[in-house]
């Protein structure tokens, strides 16, 4: 059996943060918690917001970590507690978004977060008393304001998604201008991690039309756009369509992702200081390269649909065309370039089995095929 669901509403467009207040007052917010990063703070977009919002009563939390972990979750429900707050608004990139859905969880369920990972069993311990979140996000690229999970770095250093249709943020207001300040290299990396998710549901193997409609039309935008959002960073055609492709990947996720999530979530939980995007930017050209075998991704043509959304010509490669989209974005070359060594191969490796992307690949991977991999990314 398919499941295919849709459930958050999404207020997209420029100055939708503006409705905020609204939002909170039909969610019955009083008093909400910001969480957010000191980037954010300083760049000045909770001031921003604040500004065209009436908002008597909140708090801000801005511990957000690069990559949130659950130490950072348990300061950021002290905060909730302490402040007297009854909703969360999540604004920032994938990480102060994710935390969010972290502090929601734990905020109402006793216990350590460890629990609530789908590895651990999680799923059926997420219940409907998860606080509520509204997502504002400030990047274009994990759409994590439309996602049903959290990626958090637990105490052990495992690097899981806390997953539940609980966690799904009640309201996302997706507004392009916010993202105009990103500097051009987290643009860039950002992009790509949407360009990765477009591409890994679509060939992920579950029975979902709807979803990988979605993803394609998001990789057309991504790919028609993340250049021109790199250079141009004040183009907010370019970055409405970036912001999109970054949803459209999200919502797709239902479908699953696949080995290169299931590697960066494995190096991120090695090594937290290497960013996301980036990892996926450097994985996706071997991984696609190994899914091309694979028995629906040959049955259904989708390397040639992929190829189609690029815009690429006709016989052209399209492993060649990312990692060419990823040096004209001044990206890392490999994963050597980003300070990762060939050592590190067999804690990759174990860490990518366990982790719930690697049962929804196209293709199924051994260890082997995680080692030469990662050798191939390097």
């Amino acid at each position: 059996m398919a499941m295919i669901n849709y459930v958050t509403e999404i207020r997209f467009g420029a100055d939708s943060a503006a409705e905020l207040a609204q939002v909170c007052q039909t969610l019955g917010f009083k008093k909400p918690l910001f969480i957010t990063d000191k980037g954010v703070v300083a760049a000045g977009l909770i001031e921003r917001i604040l500004a065209v919002n009436d908002l008597p009563h909140f708090h801000v939390f801005d511990g957000t970590p690069s990559n949130p972990t659950e130490a950072a979750a348990r300061e950021g429900v002290a905060s909730f507690h302490e402040a007297g707050c009854d909703g969360i608004i999540a604004v920032g990139g994938g990480s102060s978004i994710d935390l969010a859905k972290a502090v929601a969880v734990s905020a109402r369920h006793p216990g350590p977060l460890r629990q609530f990972a789908l590895i651990e069993g999680g799923l059926a311990r997420i219940t409907a008393a998860t606080v509520p979140v509204v997502a504002i996000p400030t990047t274009a690229g994990t759409g994590s304001e439309v996602g049903r999970g959290a990626i958090i770095i637990l105490d052990d250093g495992r690097k899981v998604g806390i997953i539940s249709p609980y966690v799904i943020p009640k309201v996302a207001l997706c507004d392009p201008t916010l993202t105009v300040g990103l500097p051009p290299g987290l643009t860039a990396a950002t992009g790509m991690d949407a360009v990765a998710h477009c591409i890994e549901t679509f060939l992920a193997p579950s029975f979902n039309p709807p979803a990988e409609g979605i993803a394609l039309d998001g990789l057309r935008r991504a790919w028609k756009n993340i250049e021109t959002a790199f250079h141009e960073p004040s183009d907010i055609e370019a970055r409405t369509n970036m912001m999109s492709a970054s949803l459209q990947g999200a919502l797709a996720f239902q479908k699953g992702l696949g080995c290169v999530h299931s590697l960066s979530h494995s190096l991120g939980g090695i090594d937290p200081r290497l960013h996301h995007g980036t990892l996926n930017a450097v994985l996706l050209p071997a991984v696609v390269r190994f899914n091309r075998a694979a028995e629906t991704v040959v049955r259904d043509e989708k390397i040639d649909r992929l190829a189609q959304a690029m815009g690429l010509p006709a016989h052209a490669s399209v492993e060649d065309a990312i990692q060419d989209m990823s040096r004209r974005l001044r990206l890392p070359a490999g994963l050597g370039a980003m300070g990762v060594t060939a050592d590190l191969t067999p804690r990759i490796v174990t860490g990518a089995l366990a982790d719930h992307s690697h049962k929804t690949n196209p293709r199924e991977a051994s260890a082997d095929d995680y080692a030469r991999l990662v050798e191939a990314a390097m």
